[in-house]
């Protein structure tokens, strides 16, 4: 009995010391372009700038402390995966949660990867050398976009959690069914206003993004609604020079074509694809858990 005790007693000794210690969390806040920009910093260790750090990038008018991201970042430090997660500041300063659709918008989609650069430029300060980037949704759009345009040696890997697709067909349709209003007349009049130097100048009561009724920049609703093919997540994999890992879910209703677009460019190697039974948009419940067992076993192969 008394063996038995001090081979269990060494043994749980043996696993603590085992056991990284888990750093809490905290926010980081930096300036950039005359704004306090934010991101959650959960870090799976002490010494996390040594090993693989994930920069988390949310989707449409989101937030770090939604769900999916407050999830995706808890997950990630249980696999012992640091994480940082920012908000996109959609022009506003110090930004935290849900955008509110009665605020102005006089934000780009482009925006985002100036700020991702940012964060990736922070994490390099630190010491990190082995960086993944992962977006969900809209945010895995820019996170491709910004994979493909602007290449840093610390990023080994690019994981894209249901990202966004576009066509102009769909995006003119979406639009009206949205709106009860054509896309057209409302873009053309954005159009000449930044044609004319003057797209700073605000649309009063206009569909913009999800937001009914919404105060707009001419310039912002150019960005989000013009034709632009890059906004279809798909046809930016080819130009992404590292490993790049899609997670589609069968039950998404927001992006229904993930799997259909990128199944051409999946090869297994440079771009692989993997579709969750069962998953929406939003990976709830034990599908989140299945994306960072996903990303966990992409990271560690890079």
């Amino acid at each position: 009995m008394h063996s038995r005790f001090l081979s269990c007693v060494f043994g749980a000794l043996l696993f603590v010391q085992a056991t990284p210690t888990i750093a809490a969390e905290e926010e980081i806040r930096l300036e950039h372009a005359g704004l306090t920009i934010n991101a959650n910093l959960v870090a799976a260790q002490d010494g996390w700038q040594d090993g693989t750090v994930v920069l988390v990038t949310h989707g449409t008018t989101g937030h770090y402390g939604m769900e999916i991201i407050t999830s995706l970042q808890s997950l990630l430090a249980e696999q012992g995966l640091t994480s940082l997660a920012p908000n996109l500041s959609l022009g506003l300063d110090d930004r935290h949660g849900a955008y509110d659709c009665a605020v102005p918008h006089a934000h780009r989609h482009t925006d985002a990867l100036d700020e991702i650069g940012v964060w990736v430029d922070w994490l390099k300060t630190k010491g990190v050398k082995d960086l993944v980037l992962l977006g969900h949704s809209r945010g895995g759009n820019q996170t491709a976009w910004f994979a493909a345009e602007r290449p840093d040696p610390v990023v080994s890997g690019v994981v894209l959690v249901a990202p966004a697709t576009w066509s102009e067909a769909y995006a003119k349709n979406d639009y009206e069914k949205r709106f009860a209003t054509e896309l057209d007349p409302l873009l053309k009049r954005a159009e000449a206003l930044v044609a004319a130097g003057t797209g700073d100048e605000w649309m009063e009561d206009t569909g913009f993004i999800y937001c009914p009724d919404a105060k707009v920049q001419a310039q912002s609703f150019v960005s989000y609604h013009a034709p632009e093919p890059r906004m279809d997540t798909p046809s930016l994999l080819d130009k992404i020079k590292v490993p790049v890992l899609v997670i589609a879910g069968t039950e998404d209703e927001v992006v229904p074509d993930v799997a259909e677009k990128v199944e051409p460019y999946a090869d297994g190697k440079r771009v692989r694809l993997e579709v969750i039974e069962g998953a929406d948009h939003f990976f709830r419940d034990l599908n989140a858990d299945e994306v960072v067992e996903f990303v966990k076993a992409f990271a560690d192969e890079l």
